[in-house]
């Protein structure tokens, strides 16, 4: 007859509390899994292996839109919302282009005040207009 294994044998891997390191993060998962995420060494600077942020890649040229044509195309063309298509943002520009047609021109002076207040805002870098509508930044 087959002796029943030691306590230790015995004992499965999920009633072994998990090991940290040094930042507090476990090294092994609970009940045995393996770690679901790299754990960087002591003294090892945290390297992502992603960009966090999209701003934080380098783009080339032919990708980026330009911020100075932007804001020409909102001051002379802004009444038809050329400036949002140009940076990719076909539902405001579909917007501003009905207002001015469908209304044969009367609602045209809001438009011109909605585009102007956009050119500027465009062309002093604030945040909401610093990108285009897939979110990389404009070039100068």
């Amino acid at each position: 007859m087959a002796q029943p294994p030691a306590e230790n044998e015995r004992t499965p891997p999920y009633h072994q509390p998990p090991s940290y390191d040094v930042y507090g993060a476990a090294q092994s998962e609970p009940y045995g899994y393996p770690p679901s995420h790299p754990v960087q060494p002591y003294g090892m600077p945290y390297q992502p292996q992603y960009p966090m942020d999209l701003r934080q890649q380098a783009y080339p040229a032919g990708l980026q839109k330009s911020r100075l044509a932007a804001g020409l195309l909102a001051i002379f063309l802004g009444g038809f919302g050329i400036h949002n298509f140009y940076l990719g943002r076909t539902g405001i520009g579909v917007v501003q282009l009905l207002l001015t047609v469908l209304s044969f021109g009367f609602l045209a002076p809001l438009v011109w005040i909605w585009v102007i207040v956009e050119a500027i805002l465009i062309l002093t870098r604030s945040p909401g207009y610093a990108t285009d509508a897939k979110g990389i930044p404009l070039r100068d």
